[in-house]
Formats: structure tokens, C-alpha cells, sequence
């Protein structure tokens, strides 16, 4: 059947209509290459299939249930040093060495790939198709040391610098919040300029140690002990609760980092707290780094995760913030931490966990910042 395109009546809503008139620009060449490769490697559909675009082996997207878990069905890049021929490049590292409580957010990367097969590379409200735009792989997991923190941090700086190296955007799951020291550590060796930290979460995560350790409540008093990057750069969005240990928030008033509570953003409003967060990261920065934790969301939202705290973020209020903060400028990569499938209840954390990185990854594309010009410099 084919459809002959009509005047839209006027009974949408602006985004509604926006979203409609939207996707009839969108091309179909990549998912007809896709089609296409199904059917080559897949082999035809058996002679009662009527779709002759359904091939008898699932490789694709479809159907959802189906197929090998990687990111949004990316392709599995084994070879890692081919990570630059892709526009973004996700990594898990399955980590929860640091925690402090419950442990789980070692299996975070593989709740995450799993639940992302539900989701499609379009989005409605964006306007966006990710496999029209751009190219993703899934790099599978960095080889972290379940019993050494500090080899596990070298470990996992070494892959975000080869990933950021190659020009490639990013993404990390984790894992718990302790990777954010040496995710940020891989980045930052390779600016001549300054890297700031946008950091959602409940926790300022802002002490020297912990137990005697660096622990996931700990990765940005030693971020921000690297030489390019500046403490004054690291702002903390949605910090609340009776989980705010006072030595971390001693040391974030001692270096002048920048904290709003989920009551400061909602009574600003989300859009007048994205600019502060964006005006606060990007003074005088090269660079700026997402840190997604899923505890920043309300405990009842992400019962998966170690410390669930009520009073968070509402899903839509966290979403609107991320789209506006990977709008107004390119990125330098996202982490989304803490997840941990033991704890979940219906993969709904891990599907936050996903929603977070697709809406970041659609407002990059459309606000033309993926692909990333950076790609031509890698190569």
C-alpha cells in the first residue's frame, strides 16, 4: 500500500505536529541496507512469509525479543582498534568494586544492552532516526579486576582514551560511580584545554575516601585533582537526601564546585538550570563530560540501584534536562552509572539507563553535533 502525502489537519499539538511532519523527511537508506543484509546473511523467510523483507535468521532489529543483546542491536565490533570507522562507540564496564552498600552494578552493562533491544533508533518527539544519521558499534566490556580497584580504574582509562583517541563519540555503562575518575582521567589526557563535569546524581560523591579506599563515593575529589580539570568546572545537578556525607560536601565548598538540589532546578525552572549547568561547565572548558547517575531520578523511578533515595528527579524532568544540555553543545562522551539489574523491578532502571543515552545521542544528531568534526582529527 502506499500512502500519498496529505495537509496536516490542525488537531495536533505543536510537538505532535512537529514530530509528524518530521519523519516524512527522514531517508530509509540505512535501514533498506539493513533489510537488505538481513536477508543476504539471514537467508530468505520461509515460502509463507508474505513481508519479503523478513529474512528466517533474525539480524536486525527485528523482532525486538530476538537476537544477541548489544546496544540498540549495534553491531559487536571485536576488533577494537576499528573503533574509529564508527561515530559512536559503546563500552560497558561492569564494575562495582567500589561500592559502599549493595553491590549488582557489575551486571549494569548487560541490563542495559539487554532492555535497549526494545527500543527502535527512532524517536518521535526528537524528529531523529540514529541509524539514518549516524554509525554506533558496541565495543562489548573493558576487562575490569574484580578485586583491584586501582588496576580496574587503568584499565578502564585506557579504553575511553583509545575510544575518545579515535575519534569515535563514547558511551559508557557502568558499573558504579567509582569509573567516573578514570573515564574522565582517559578524556582529559588527550585536551590541551580544560574538561568540565556535568554530574546528575543524589550524592555529591566529592570525599577523598571512603572506607579507607577511592569508592564510588569518591571519583571526583581525584577527577578534579587532574591538572585540566578544574574543580570550578564540575557542576552537581539533583543532590539531596540523607546520603550526602559532610566530608564530600566540605570539600565541594572548599573548591568552589557548583551544586543544585532537585528543588533549586524544578522552582528555576529545568531550562534555567540547564543554562547555569551548561554556563558553569563550559567556563573557559575545552571539553565537557556527562555523568549520569540513575539515583538522581526519585527511588520509585530506579529501584535498581545501590542507594535509592525518594525526592529525586522525575523521569520527564531529568529528560528534558539532558536533551537541552546535549542540544545547546557537543560532548565529549556520557556515562550512565549505578545501575543494577540484581535490585531491579521489570528492567525499569535499565530502561531509563537507555532512554538517557538515546535522547543524548538524538538531540547531538540533531543539533548537528554528531557526527563529530572531532572525527576528522582522530583520522
Amino acid at each position: 500500500m502506499h500512502w500519498h502525502p496529505r495537509k496536516l489537519h490542525e488537531n495536533y499539538g505543536p510537538e505532535a505536529r512537529f514530530a509528524v511532519e518530521r519523519e516524512a523527511e527522514l531517508p530509509t537508506t540505512a535501514w533498506d541496507r539493513e533489510v537488505a543484509r538481513g536477508l543476504e546473511l539471514g537467508l530468505p523467510g520461509a515460502d509463507s512469509i508474505v513481508d519479503r523483507r523478513i529474512p528466517t535468521f533474525s539480524r536486525g532489529e527485528l523482532p525486538h525479543f530476538a537476537g544477541i543483546n548489544t546496544f540498540l542491536k549495534a553491531p559487536y565490533v571485536e576488533d577494537v582498534r576499528t573503533c574509529g570507522d564508527y561515530d559512536v562507540a559503546v563500552l560497558g564496564a561492569p564494575f562495582d568494586g567500589g561500592t559502599t552498600y549493595r553491590p549488582g552494578t557489575r551486571f549494569g552493562p548487560q541490563g542495559i544492552r539487554r532492555i535497549s533491544a526494545l527500543y527502535g533508533p527512532y524517536s518521535f518527539e526528537l524528529g531523529v532516526d540514529l541509524r539514518e544519521s549516524i554509525t554506533v558499534a558496541d565495543l562489548g566490556d573493558v576487562f575490569t579486576i574484580p578485586g583491584n580497584i586501582e588496576k580496574t580504574f587503568d584499565q578502564i582509562s585506557k579504553a575511553v582514551s583509545h575510544v575518545y583517541a579515535s575519534g569515535a563519540f563514547p558511551v559508557v555503562l557502568g558499573g558504579d560511580h567509582s569509573i567516573g575518575y578514570p573515564t574522565v582521567r582517559g578524556v582529559a589526557e588527550h585536551l590541551s584545554g580544560n574538561l568540565g563535569i556535568i554530574h546528575f546524581d543524589r550524592h555529591v560523591d566529592t570525599q577523598e575516601t571512603d572506607l579507607d579506599e577511592r569508592m564510588h563515593t569518591t571519583p571526583w575529589f581525584h577527577a578534579t585533582d587532574l591538572p585540566n580539570v578544574p574543580p570550578q568546572n564540575l557542576v552537581q545537578i539533583g543532590i539531596g537526601g540523607w546520603q550526602a556525607p559532610r566530608p564530600g560536601v566540605q570539600v565541594g565548598r572548599e573548591r568552589g564546585t557548583t551544586i543544585m538540589t532537585v528543588t533549586d532546578c524544578v522552582e528555576m525552572g529545568i531550562e534555567a538550570a540547564a543554562e547555569r549547568a551548561l554556563e558553569v561547565a563550559w567556563r573557559d572548558a575545552e571539553a565537557v563530560w556527562l555523568s549520569f547517575d540513575v539515583d538522581c531520578l526519585d527511588a520509585a523511578f530506579v529501584p535498581g540501584t545501590g542507594w535509592p533515595e525518594p525526592g529525586g528527579f522525575l523521569p520527564r524532568e531529568v529528560l528534558k534536562f539532558i536533551q537541552l544540555i546535549a542540544d545547546a553543545a557537543p560532548l565529549a562522551g556520557i556515562e550512565v552509572v549505578e545501575c543494577s539489574p540484581p535490585y531491579d523491578n521489570a528492567d525499569i532502571t535499565s530502561l531509563i539507563a537507555t532512554r538517557v543515552i538515546c535522547d543524548t545521542l538524538g538531540c547531538l544528531v540533531r543539533s548537528g553535533h554528531l557526527p563529530s568534526n572531532r572525527k576528522e582529527t582522530a583520522s
